[in-house]
């Protein structure tokens, strides 16, 4: 009889433990997007994942060359506005070159940093800071400068501080430390 109560007892452990698993798989399955064609897993941190997706290596590119891979790979929290490469290509030819080059590194840590937000703002969390501020919300970028989330019906838009917008093309994609909501233009800070 003892005998019988282990075994079932092992089994109904063994059956809990996997039912947790198979619930984490699913649920990390759940929360898990596919940008440029590769999963973004929300158990690696931003750039382990950034660096899978065909349509940032633009973007990777020049976090490396402003040597800012470490600072994203750190504990965070981030939110980061990531462009794509056909929003780098929206730039004046040569931009990218010219801004890649050791010169010029100040001026590109700059213009990345304007897309990080300390913090994990979700996509929700922008909505709601919008509606509270009657239809614009303001937050403070890592650069220091600002930038304005507002609505465009049911899109969510962003304007830098020279007025141009771009559009969150994939919300809340979920990092370990942080989030990433990619966007279809580069923002600039002033300079």
């Amino acid at each position: 009889m003892k005998t019988k109560t282990i075994i079932s007892t092992v089994s109904l452990a063994v059956a809990l433990l996997f039912g947790t698993t198979a619930m984490a798989q699913a649920k990390m399955k759940k929360d898990t997007k596919m940008v440029g064609g590769a999963e973004m897993y929300p158990s690696k941190d931003i750039i382990s994942n950034a660096v899978n997706s065909k349509d940032h290596t633009t973007l990777v590119a020049a976090v490396k060359a402003a040597d800012l891979v470490e600072t994203l790979q750190g504990d965070g929290p981030f939110t980061v506005f990531a462009p794509t490469n056909a929003a780098f290509d929206k730039l004046p030819e040569g931009t990218v070159a010219t801004l890649l080059k050791p010169e010029n590194k100040g001026k590109l840590q700059s213009i990345l940093t304007y897309h990080v937000l300390a913090g994990n703002f979700s996509g929700k969390d922008i909505m709601k800071a919008i509606k509270k501020g009657g239809g614009k919300a303001t937050f403070k970028t890592v650069n220091g400068a600002m930038i304005t989330a507002m609505m465009d019906g049911k899109a969510l838009m962003l304007k830098d501080t020279a007025g141009n917008t771009t559009m969150v093309t994939i919300a809340d994609v979920n990092q370990s430390n942080g989030v990433i909501h990619v966007i279809d233009t580069v923002v600039l800070p002033g300079m």
